[in-house]
């Protein structure tokens, strides 16, 4: 029949495998590896795990948002680390 969706039909499942199977396989990742596990922060992989958790998210949304426009305002690179350090190094209350 001509109302066959998109993706059933063997050949567009063929093609569409062969798309997904390199980024699977992090082949991209390999091919062009990243010379510094870092982002515009500065910070390392292990710090936004921990700013992503949970505790911190939540301790965020308590935060007065004045004092997170702070934190995000634009500086030179070794003090946007250094200020989030010092808010990754209190501890969670």
């Amino acid at each position: 029949k001509g109302d066959k969706q998109q993706g059933t039909e063997p050949k567009a499942c063929d093609q569409m495998y062969e798309s997904l199977a390199p980024l699977h396989s992090n082949y991209y990742k390999h091919k062009y590896p990243r010379p510094r596990d870092t982002s515009f922060s500065g910070l390392s992989v292990k710090e936004y795990k921990l700013i992503l958790s949970t505790d911190t998210l939540e301790g965020f949304q308590e935060m007065d948002r004045s004092k997170l426009q702070e934190k995000f305002a634009p500086m030179r690179p070794e003090e946007k680390h250094k200020a989030w350090v010092r808010v990754l190094s209190r501890p969670c209350t």
